[in-house]
Order: C-alpha cells, then structure tokens, then sequence
C-alpha cells in the first residue's frame, strides 16, 4: 500500500541529527522551555518575517491563546468558515463566543470576501480565515476588510499553510496574528503535538507568553487567566532539525503537485485545486473535487493507493454546532466542495514508482470525454 503521507522516509533521511537533538535535550534535562524552544522561535520568527514567535503545545491551543490574548468571550462573535478542522469554530466556542461562518470560495475553497462585509457585527470582535490545504486564504482583501470596520484583529489559521506566500509575504505574517500547527502530519510537523503563534505587536506577544503558563509574567504572580499551553522542548529539537530541510521538502511537494496537475489537465469530470495568482501553495494536502469521489475512492484503493475525503460534513453540520440553527443550502460552495473533496497522496517523498502508479491510476479511472 503507497502511504497517504511518508513520514518514516523523512525520518530515515535526518534520523541521525534527530537522535542527536534529542540526546541533548536528554543530557541538559531542560524537558519544558528549554534553550531549543527560544532557538526555534528565534528562526520561526526570522523565517516568517515578525518581531515575534511564541511556541505552544499545539495548534488548537494557539487558536485558543490568540483569542485570550485579544480579550474574546461570552457575547462576542468570530467570523471564519464551516469548511475547516473543527479546531478553528471550536476554540471560539469553547470561549463563550459565537463561530460566525462565511462561505468559501468556489475554487481556492478559501473564505471568499465578498461575502465578509455582510457577517460583521457590532459583536464581531475578530476575523479568522483559514489556509486550507497549503495555501492562505485571500488576505490583503480580508485584511482591507477588517481596517475599514474598525480595525478589527485578524487571526490566521495557517494550521495547513506554515511555509506558503501571499504577495510573496510568508503564512503566519500576513494578520494581526498568525497561527500555526506542528501535527506530524503537517508540511513541518512534530512527533507529537505543537503549534506556534506568530505577530509583530509587543503586547499582544507578551500576552500571549503570559498564556500559554498559566497567565505567569513572573514566578508566583498571575496576572491573567492562562493555561498549559507551552511547547516541550523535545519538539522544538526535533522541529528545528526538520526546519533545515522544509524549503527543499516544499519544492518536492510543489513538483509532486505539478504532476498531479497534468493528470487534471485535460478532464471537467474532474477539478483540481487552483492556486491563486498571488499566492504560492505548501500542499499540506493536494486535494481535488470529483463529481463521483465513491466510485474514484474505490479504484484507487482497488490499486493500493490511499486516498481521503477531508470535512465531509462540514462545521454548520457538526451536532455540537446544532445551536447555531443553520439549514441546507446556508453555504453552498462549502456543501459541495465538502460533498466532492477528495485528498490524494502528498509527501516529498513519494518515489517514481509509486508516483507513475498513482498517476496511471488516476489516468485509467477518469472518463474518456
């Protein structure tokens, strides 16, 4: 069976300098906010382009920790979209805050902006558009948005996106605050669970360092309301290891993704994913929309090769959201993109052979036109 994502084939490459990160870490004792954790913000930071880089225990935490730090609660709303991991509405929620969901584009799949002016509020008190599956979401428009309202924050969820561009500025400095998730399976991920914030704003920084240990500014003195939230300094070894090689990794992803590209070519059975003109895309995943993803689904699975249907029941769907009282047809684009979606194998590592195996797949089951 071709794996979905090939993590051991990364491991094998760096193992040695991974086995030796983490032996340091090991010999210095220092297991929580060790000397890696600010080395990695330091090159986080450099790398993204921002004054500031707080590493956290995951990248639902940072979503969570961005909101404490801009002072959302109970009666304020935050506009994002229903076609994301449920992370991005649930942290909102989980704040005593209202999700307030926009649609999607119909071929970025990104929230579309058109459709932002209509959702804000007296109670909007923060924007949340989401990287889905590489790429940022529009925003120089997004943004354009919120400073005409009131200069309202805007958070972006680059959970799927840390590493792409947009006006070739980098994901996670594009807003107010940038979020990102190291999940192993993310373009740059961990071997547990992590996540950084990114901003260039000193006192939303130094809140959000506040927070993420328990509200602490000093030992014994609390002055807000935090939580656990810090990133284990075994992570950041391992993180700052694979950091050396994300560039590389990212341009195998991207040729991996032009070949896919050609496949699609020539077919209207089948759509696949379109990068904006002034973005560029990591492929967290490289996923199309096909008219029949059951039938498509099965013969690639009848050749070994894995394929998965990502948010097939989309945020506006989920039972815990029931509340929120939206129908059928509310987000069009989102409920088909989410009826049709279909995520193939994306890795850097994804051999010739498997490769012409997925693609003369791919080449057999869609229907001669």
């Amino acid at each position: 069976m071709i794996p979905f994502i090939d993590l051991k084939s990364q491991q094998d490459r760096i193992k040695l300098q991974i086995d030796a990160a983490i032996a340091r870490v090991l010999e210095h004792g220092k297991y929580i906010m060790g000397p890696e954790v600010q080395e990695l913000e330091e090159r986080l930071a450099d790398y993204v382009g921002v004054k500031h880089c707080i590493g956290v225990s995951s990248g639902t935490d940072s979503l969570l920790i961005a909101m404490m730090a801009l002072g959302i609660g109970p009666g304020d709303e935050v506009i994002t979209v229903p076609y994301t991991w449920i992370s991005t509405a649930e942290m909102i929620a989980l704040l005593g805050a209202k999700p307030v969901f926009v649609d999607i584009e119909k071929d970025t799949w990104n929230m579309d902006p058109s459709k932002l002016e209509a959702a804000i509020t007296p109670r909007t008190k923060a924007i949340m558009p989401v990287g889905i599956y590489g790429q940022t979401a529009n925003m120089n428009a997004i943004n354009q948005i919120a400073a005409k309202q009131g200069n309202l924050p805007v958070i972006e969820d680059a959970a799927q996106s840390f590493g792409a561009t947009h006006r070739s500025k980098r994901s996670c400095g594009l807003s107010t605050i940038g979020s990102t998730s190291f999940f192993p399976s993310k373009p740059l991920g961990c071997y547990g669970d992590g996540g950084a914030l990114f901003t260039d704003d000193d006192e939303l920084a130094q809140r959000m360092r506040q927070i993420r240990v328990h509200g602490q500014s000093k030992k014994h003195h609390h002055p807000l309301l935090g939580l656990n939230g810090r990133l284990d300094t075994i992570q950041a070894a391992i993180l700052l290891c694979k950091l050396g090689i994300f560039d590389e990794e990212t341009k195998l992803r991207q040729s991996i993704a032009e070949s896919y590209d050609q496949v699609f070519a020539g077919t209207t059975k089948v759509q696949a994913p379109r990068v904006a003109q002034e973005n560029t895309s990591v492929y967290a995943q490289y996923t199309i929309r096909s008219k029949d993803p059951d039938t498509l689904n099965q013969q690639l699975k009848d050749n070994g090769v894995p394929s998965v249907s990502y948010y097939a029941t989309p945020l506006h769907f989920q039972p815990v959201f029931a509340y929120l009282n939206h129908k059928q047809g509310d987000f069009p684009i989102t409920e088909k993109v989410a009826s049709q979606g279909l995520s193939l194998p994306m890795s850097p590592y994804i051999n010739g052979e498997d490769l012409n195996t997925i693609l003369s797949t791919l080449k057999e089951a869609l229907p001669n036109e």
